[in-house]
């Protein structure tokens, strides 16, 4: 193989050609389940979300991303700061210098955190008693302690951690993963979107997006019910025949449409998603059907207690996702900014932590029992930490300059501590790893390049990380 840092990915047909092959066959859809087996197979092969060969080798096959929307507070969770304590309701040390923050200028004296910690494991891993249940995970966790961003405020904070970028319109990892290695499952989506709330996720669609790329590659995201994406069961009152009709209708617009305008690729994913939806029909009710799940799976997850169950029922989605070969799976949890605690962080945090502590715990434990974590990576954090100093006298305001997410699975060495921030969590100071740099190291266990995973838009040269970042080789075992 060439050098990776070259290496481009291109579709092996033009995209006319894969438009004329998909709209010639959109008519029969539903009727013959695209003939199944070995059929599907060769379809596959002119698709662009066939699978395809990684740059290097790969450490993990499928990525869980929990997203903790709103920026959860590293110094009251995984980066204990007894100076931070002792000076509690001193101002900032003029040593730090001046501190910007998404309310201005930082003036505020020092909040102590009232938490208890501990080390937990082998590891040794400080944990704090917000979090017992995945404390009790501790030897499988890389906890990053030194990541850094450019979003002062969550819209930019969420687009960078998803986009690499601050501004909205480029392609979200979970798409660049999809463009990069395909799905392994041609019956449910590369890319799955959860959320634990109908509240909007900052940014909306636009976090799982597949900005210039072609639009197949965008996130899927399911709820919950009978119907996990919205259309997707036809409609009862409908006969087979009268669907047959529909589809032969729709499949001859479409196939007139895309002679006409070959390279608009929101028709390619229109006709990719109609017969995706007809063999999602037969497989997604299987996939999110959780009474298949016994008692004590469903307790492991904490799907018998109220305040875990929906966070519970989310992670048990996000492995049966990726038992079925799905490649990215995103959860939202606290969707709607609500781990932002610019006031009442204790009530705000402890509410939080109770309702996802149990289930990320039963996630990685369960992964584990079935020998799914050995190539699943689990990635746990937000889109930045929170300041040492206090906001409106009992919470805290956003801070991109020094934050902690953790890692667990998919090739990493647990029980690790990587970096540092500084003597009051405000600065990563050790083994800095930017969003750009955390992006490439979750692309690099996935055995892809950020330098050399290339899509060419407008006569330039695109990659998932700007260009920039570096992946910390480091973390793996």
């Amino acid at each position: 193989m060439t050098d990776s840092r070259c290496h481009r990915i291109e579709p092996d047909v033009s995209r006319r050609d894969f438009l004329f092959r998909s709209g010639l066959g959109l008519g029969a859809i539903a009727l013959q389940s695209l003939l199944a087996g070995e059929s599907r197979a060769a379809e596959m092969q002119d698709s662009p979300l066939a699978p395809r060969r990684s740059h290097v080798r790969p450490r993990a096959r499928n990525v869980i991303f929990l997203f903790m929307e709103g920026g959860p507070s590293h110094l009251d969770l995984f980066d204990p700061k007894p100076l931070l304590n002792k000076l509690a309701g001193e101002p900032l040390p003029e040593s730090f210098g001046k501190v910007i923050t998404a309310m201005g200028e930082a003036k505020s004296p020092l909040l102590a955190s009232q938490r208890t910690w501990k080390q937990h494991g082998e590891s040794g891993l400080w944990v704090s008693d917000w979090l017992p249940h995945i404390a009790g995970c501790a030897d499988d966790l890389a906890v990053v302690r030194s990541c850094w961003s450019d979003g002062i405020n969550h819209s930019a904070g969420v687009c960078q951690m998803n986009s690499g970028s601050i501004l909205g319109g480029r392609p979200s990892l979970g798409s660049w993963v999809s463009y990069g290695l395909g799905t392994e499952n041609t019956d449910l989506p590369a890319f799955v979107v959860l959320q634990d709330s109908q509240s909007s996720v900052v940014n909306g669609p636009r976090n799982w997006s597949a900005g210039f790329m072609p639009a197949v590659h965008q996130g899927i995201r399911l709820q919950g019910g009978s119907e996990p994406i919205p259309n997707l069961n036809t409609p009862p009152s409908h006969t087979e025949a009268q669907q047959r009709n529909r589809l032969d209708f729709i499949g001859q617009l479409n196939r007139d449409y895309a002679e006409r305008f070959p390279d608009q690729t929101e028709l390619s994913a229109r006709l990719m998603s109609y017969e995706l939806a007809s063999r999602m029909q037969a497989e997604a009710p299987d996939a999110v059907d959780l009474s298949r799940e016994s008692d004590a799976t469903r307790r492991l997850y904490g799907m018998d207690r109220p305040e875990t169950a929906e966070m519970g029922r989310l992670c048990l989605l996000s492995r049966r996702m990726v038992e079925r070969g799905v490649r990215f799976v995103q959860i939202y949890h606290g969707a709607g900014s609500k781990w932002d605690s610019h006031t009442s962080m204790e009530k705000n945090h402890s509410s939080l932590c109770a309702s996802m502590d149990q289930p990320v715990a039963g996630l990685l434990r369960d992964l584990k029992a079935r020998g799914m974590l050995d190539d699943t990576l689990v990635v746990w954090g937000g889109e930045f930490g929170r300041t040492p100093m206090s906001e409106k006298g009992d919470g805290r305001d956003h801070n991109p300059t020094g934050f902690t997410m953790w890692f667990a699975g998919g090739g990493v060495r647990g029980g690790q501590t990587i970096g540092s921030t500084d003597e009051l969590g405000l600065h990563a100071v050790e083994d800095r790893l930017h969003v750009h740099d955390l992006h490439a190291t979750i692309l690099w266990l996935l055995g892809l390049d950020n330098m050399g995973l290339v899509y060419n838009y407008k006569g330039r040269p695109e990659r998932p990380t700007l260009n920039e970042g570096e992946p910390f080789k480091r973390i793996a075992g």
